[in-house]
């Protein structure tokens, strides 16, 4: 890590003028920067330091699950419940194929996310805003002024469901392909969450009927070439805030879960989506399925695209409260965590930014 004078160096004044550009990232990759900003540098994770070639580091591999079958034969769905539970448990990740999503379709929504960062930023400054109660928020790192550092990447987040935006509350370069795609996103999220209950013991339509499918926000990210990785990090070590998330991610890759404290890679699938458990899910689970941190490295090559859909009411105000699935609990099994409305769980989890502690610690009885 390289050592700067630190009398020299006002983190806040630095943080404000890069906000204040309101070009985020890609600006300054545009500009020609040779030399990332302090504000970008990232101390070295203790899991970093795990041996690459250690032999069962190199076996490891997330799940990829075929959904083809789900629909066609009870054996087979079975098989496939049992390894979503599976992965839900050891993993908290896997990727999925023959979800029902068009190869079309995914490629489309990617082009879509590169349209619209690859714009003039005078288009996309209309969109730059800090103002969470809108129902487009395109940024540079949400938690800019909380995280202990930024992280080399733009976001824009398009709050889908329960109460999608009108056309032309949407960006125009991507408009269309993320209407069609959020729908399409519906679809996979009920059936997976239809899994998701199966897998847990419960009647299918569990998880739907409590209202983990309801909400739907979709995150576009855009990860800029980065002239010194190993001084910074695309999104720091976190854990998602959500129910489920699925993920559209292209072909460079970069994607980390930590899994034995070791990170292992989610290398991209062509046609898959990657779905996560999110903390909700592991509360409301009682820790039966696992939210795991997970991380995106820095790349000189670039930029990388990403796609996350967060299946969350967490910026609606329902007041619906979850909690342990009484199901689930026993006498040896009892409930490890308070209720809790997601509005109240997300603010908790934006309070602490990414690259802090997992905001389940806060819940826990």
């Amino acid at each position: 890590m390289v050592v700067t004078d630190e009398h020299s160096y006002d983190r806040t004044s630095e943080l404000i003028a890069f906000d204040n550009t309101r070009a985020g990232v890609k600006g300054l990759v545009d500009a020609g920067v040779t030399k990332v900003p302090k504000i970008f540098y990232t101390p070295e994770d203790a899991y970093t330091k795990a041996c690459p070639n250690d032999p069962e580091k190199t076996q490891l591999n997330i799940p990829v699950i075929d959904l083809d079958v789900i629909s066609k034969d009870p054996v087979q769905r079975k098989e496939i419940v049992e390894k979503i539970r599976d992965a839900s448990e050891v993993w908290g990740f896997f990727q999925v194929v023959n979800h029902g999503i068009p190869q079309s379709v995914l490629e489309e929504m990617l082009n879509g996310v590169r349209r619209f960062y690859e714009q003039d930023t005078e288009v996309k400054k209309q969109w730059y805003t800090r103002n969470t109660s809108k129902r487009v928020i395109h940024n540079s790192n949400f938690d800019l002024f909380r995280a202990a550092s930024a992280n080399w990447r733009d976001t824009t987040y398009c709050s889908m469901a329960p109460e999608p935006p009108s056309a032309d509350e949407l960006p125009e370069a991507c408009r269309d392909i993320l209407i069609e795609y959020a729908e399409q996103l519906k679809i996979v999220g009920r059936s997976l969450f239809e899994l998701l209950s199966e897998a847990l013991g419960l009647n299918p339509s569990y998880l739907n009927e409590i209202g983990c499918s309801e909400g739907l926000a979709v995150l576009y990210h855009y990860y800029p070439a980065c002239p010194e990785p190993k001084l910074t990090l695309g999104a720091s070590k976190h854990s998602d805030s959500d129910f489920l998330t699925v993920l559209l991610q292209d072909h460079i890759g970069g994607l980390q879960v930590l899994h034995k404290n070791y990170w292992i890679d989610v290398p991209p699938v062509s046609g898959a989506l990657v779905v996560n458990v999110g903390e909700l899910l592991q509360l409301i689970s009682n820790d039966k399925f696992k939210s795991m941190a997970h991380r995106v490295l820095a790349n000189r090559v670039g930029p990388r695209v990403s796609v996350a859909c967060f299946f969350t009411t967490g910026h609606s105000l329902s007041s619906r409260v979850y909690g342990p699935i009484k199901e689930l609990l026993s006498e040896d099994n009892p409930a490890r965590y308070r209720e809790t409305t997601v509005k109240d769980y997300v603010v908790h989890y934006d309070a602490t930014g990414l690259g802090g502690k997992s905001a389940l610690t806060a819940f826990r009885i």
